[in-house]
């Protein structure tokens, strides 16, 4: 067989990989690290920061080892693939002139407090399709403008970490869309920079690479980036960009089909046709972000998954170093009835964020007593993300009148049985999962062979490449479920006020 083979850097913030991948979607060989912020030299303690150095030079290593295990001959792509929102300011020679700061970092709060204030929320939504967050790529531009004029001056592009990694590799410096759409500061109308928004920081669009679409040629692999990868020198550098979109593409959706892409984040988005959105889905907590293909707009609500159902493992599981400690979690919860105990999981561990966020209600646990195990506190949070995701759906229904029939789970939180049984009890649909796991590189995949040729469209390529499926239908615990959301709503409406003004 010599179907040609792409690597794709696929990076979470959780793990990242370097995955190799051929063009019939099968997965020949891959190698991991794990991902994490770390402290900012010199600053407070709770500024977190990601260590760009140590993540290229880590997947330098971890494609080194990959491409040792298949036929180097046939690799014809390398593209990369990360969350959204988090960017840094750069020199002429794509060195970082301040550290990368991460969406867990709490610095760019008071910002976009401030910003709440200068600014009408439903009109910046009506223009980028984005909410006020913190972590939002603008606000970190505006706090560098503002706190690091040194940084400032020395900065000739402000860059995603997508962005730092193909420089690396290649030696040019690029943006793509799907990344850009997370900044809070790009058109979603018009796939193009604000300029009036980028003024807040002082900027305006040529502060940003060029854009890139995906599946274009950003550049091709240095000769030293070669050496540590051990790949050709001149192979094409394709663009890919924000996960999520890409897990799109991958995960065999249709268009306007639920998908959720389940991961430390957690996105229940569509893609669709573009429409003018009103002040009821401003006011929603929705976001609406760029699709991979130009012409179409993903919908969605931003959630916190298994970033939640990490911080239960450190918690409650937290000298258990097991690489199989969250099948012995999910066994405990598996001999819990439904409700927990009596135990209810708020999971909005950032209040900004999901459909709870018009109410500011910070993660929260309720009900516990003396006899709760930890069992009944890692099945809390399963409901609670899983009431979290009925919330979202119910709120889709009533503001872009978007009603879902099924939920095709994608990501790492798919591979959960127990998790994805009770998705389909709370909200009373089928779930859908792909035999193929990985709908993140795959879609990533097929935008980068369809750059080099392979296929002649992405729709080409989604139609070759089988992925598969599995449909898990609602038990009889679906009835059991209903009071229990009904003491979720009562619980994030009331909560939340108690916080009121309170930084989380």
């Amino acid at each position: 067989m010599n179907n040609p083979i792409v690597i794709v850097w696929d990076c979470g913030a959780t793990n990242f990989r370097a995955v190799a991948i051929d063009s019939n979607g099968r997965i020949l060989a891959q190698a991991k690290a794990p991902n994490q912020t770390v402290p900012q030299p010199g600053g407070p303690p709770e500024w977190r920061i990601w260590d760009i150095e140590k993540i290229f030079s880590d997947l330098c290593r971890l494609t080194t080892q990959v491409v040792s295990q298949i036929d180097k001959t046939r690799i014809k792509a390398l593209t990369i693939t990360t969350w959204g929102a988090d960017a840094a300011p750069v020199d002429r020679e794509g060195n970082l002139v301040y550290p990368l700061i991460s969406w867990q970092c709490p610095r760019t709060v008071p910002i976009m407090e401030r910003v709440k204030t200068q600014l009408d929320a439903n009109d910046v939504f009506r223009r980028t399709g984005y909410q006020f967050m913190s972590f939002n790529t603008l606000f970190k531009l505006m706090w560098i403008h503002e706190n690091a004029p040194d940084a400032w001056e020395k900065t000739y592009k402000f860059m995603n970490h997508t962005g730092i990694l193909n420089h690396r590799l290649t030696g040019r410096f690029s943006i793509d869309p799907t990344m850009a759409g997370t900044s809070m500061a790009f058109s979603v109308a018009e796939r193009k920079w604000d300029n009036d928004l980028l003024a807040l920081a002082g900027a305006d669009d040529s502060i940003w690479p060029d854009l890139v679409e995906p599946g274009q040629v950003i550049g091709t692999i240095q000769p030293q980036a070669a050496e540590k990868t051990s790949l050709p020198v001149g192979l094409p550098v394709l663009a890919a960009g924000h996960d999520t979109q890409f897990a799109l593409y991958g995960s065999g959706a249709a268009l306007d089909e639920a998908i959720l892409s389940s991961g430390t984040w957690e996105i229940l988005l569509i893609r669709t046709h573009p429409f003018t959105p009103d002040q009821k889905t401003a006011e929603s907590g929705i976001l609406i972000e760029q699709d991979a293909a130009p012409g179409l707009i993903d919908p969605q609500f931003l959630m916190m998954a298994s970033g939640t159902l990490e911080w239960v493992r450190k918690q409650f599981w937290y000298s258990d170093t097991d690489e199989g400690i969250y099948d012995k979690m999910t066994a405990e919860a598996q001999n819990v009835a439904p409700g927990a105990g009596g135990t209810t999981f708020l999971a909005n561990f950032m209040p900004q964020a999901g459909p709870g966020g018009v109410y500011n209600t910070p993660g929260s646990i309720i009900g516990l007593h003396v006899n709760s195990s930890r069992g009944e506190i890692y099945r809390a949070a399963l409901e609670g993300l899983s009431m979290q995701l009925r919330h979202a759906l119910e709120v889709f229904g009533k503001t872009i009148k978007f009603n879902a029939r099924a939920i095709r789970v994608v990501g790492g939180g798919s591979k959960n049985a127990l998790w994805n049984q009770i998705r389909a009890d709370v909200t009373g649909l089928p779930v859908i999962t792909t035999q193929h796991t990985e709908a993140t590189v795959l879609g990533a995949a097929m935008f980068a062979l369809v750059g080099v040729g392979e296929f002649a469209s992405i729709e080409q390529a989604r139609t070759a490449i089988d992925v598969g499926q599995k449909i898990i239908e609602p038990s009889g615990a679906k009835a059991d479920y209903q009071n229990i959301y009904d003491r979720y709503q009562r619980l994030l409406k009331t909560v939340g006020p108690n916080y009121a003004g309170k930084t989380t």
